[in-house]
């Protein structure tokens, strides 16, 4: 349609052309010159277009040096994006220096140059190169409007990785305040706040990764569990402390949290409440080690910790560990026959080291030699449990 278009504008300028007879005259004193109108017609438009070139041909010529330093700089940016991504090609791969080389590149061409400079710090940190790493984050913060975020975090984790955990803290706390509330940030302060022996930060943190899904659950129940530990510990010579941090414990009916509770309240002679702690998480939770343990601190009545220690027995008669406790708290409490009854029968249930030293002190408490000397041997055995 547009070839038939063109071909019938053509025969109609044709012949408009041929039936046109008017001239035109141009005059310049003393000249005169007579035209016809076409030819004057396609003068005009020959000199238009002349002109019209003429002056796109200046143009382009005055702006020539633009068009130059424009065509620079646009290979410029593409050799510095081209080197960027080569940078991060090699980073992916692990090719640590080559990383550090292409964004040491890309850096000098101006392509996004703080985040080139936090590439190569990464790169020369992982290889060690203590020096460079920390020049490239001197380049790096001089360009802090660009990428002051992503600064703080890569300057957090060196340190983390250099071990020092407070210096680390500190760039931690300032990238929180900085930003909302990153996975990744939060995971550097659980680490750090780890390493510093801050177990309650720690177990604050490991339960907001629990409930974001960054975190297993097994994984954020064992580091609160850890943290709920370590916690104890460190008030394991200050009795008010430690009373005081259990009343802040949540997961007291845990064996493994009630068990180092316990221990560090009987090593402070405060065997009533380890008591306590031990009966409580054997209610929700049977533990062989909880068991034990209830038995390696005798209290101001040893008899009423047999009776619950039966009540135990009635639904568990044949739990060796609870056997061994019986024994000892009934040697404890002088009941000889009793003693020797349960801890025969908890050494034909299993035999450990720690029923035949018990029956050991028993024989040797009633004058029976032979026996008490027959059990120590037996207890020396190194294949017998505890």
């Amino acid at each position: 349609m547009w070839v038939l278009a063109v071909f019938a504008l053509a025969v109609s300028l044709s012949l408009a052309a041929h039936l046109n007879n008017g001239y035109a005259i141009l005059v310049f004193p003393p000249y005169r010159v007579e035209l016809s109108l076409n030819f004057a017609i396609l003068l005009v438009i020959a000199g238009f277009t002349l002109g019209y070139l003429l002056l796109r041909l200046v143009g382009h010529t005055l702006r020539l040096p633009l068009h130059v330093r424009a065509f620079r700089a646009r290979r410029r940016g593409e050799k510095g994006r081209a080197a960027m991504l080569a940078a991060l090609q090699a980073w992916f791969e692990g090719r640590y220096a080559r990383a550090e080389k292409s964004a040491g590149e890309a850096y000098e061409l101006g392509e996004a140059p703080a985040l080139c400079a936090l590439i190569a710090a990464r790169a020369a940190g992982e290889m060690r190169e203590l020096e460079r790493r920390d020049r490239w984050l001197e380049r790096a913060e001089s360009h802090d409007a660009d990428a002051r975020q992503a600064r703080l975090a890569v300057q957090a984790s060196l340190l983390l990785d250099d071990r020092r955990y407070g210096d680390a803290l500190e760039v931690l706390r300032e990238l929180s305040a900085s930003g909302p509330k990153r996975i990744a940030t939060q995971r550097m302060l659980m680490k750090a706040h780890q390493r510093l022996g801050h177990w309650d930060e720690v177990r604050r943190l490991a339960a907001a990764l629990g409930k974001r899904g960054a975190l297993a659950e097994v994984a954020a129940t064992q580091l609160r569990i850890t943290a709920q530990i370590e916690a104890l510990r460190q008030q394991a010579r200050d009795a008010t402390g430690l009373a005081a941090c259990w009343q802040g414990t949540e997961d007291k009916l845990d064996a493994r949290v009630a068990r180092t509770a316990a221990q560090l309240f009987i090593a402070l002679g405060d065997c009533r409440r380890a008591h306590e702690i031990v009966g409580a998480a054997l209610e929700t939770e049977w533990s062989g080690e909880l068991i034990l343990l209830y038995g390696e601190c005798l209290g101001a009545d040893i008899l009423a910790q047999i009776e619950r220690a039966e009540r135990w027995l009635k639904s568990r008669p044949r739990e060796r560990a609870l056997l061994l406790t019986l024994g000892r708290l009934c040697l404890a409490r002088e009941l000889w026959g009793k003693a020797q009854s349960y801890l025969e029968a908890s050494l034909s249930e299993e035999p450990s080291r720690g029923a035949h030293v018990a029956l050991a002190q028993l024989f040797d408490r009633i004058g029976k030699p032979e026996d008490a000397n027959r059990h120590f041997r037996a207890s020396a055995d190194a294949k017998l449990r505890q």
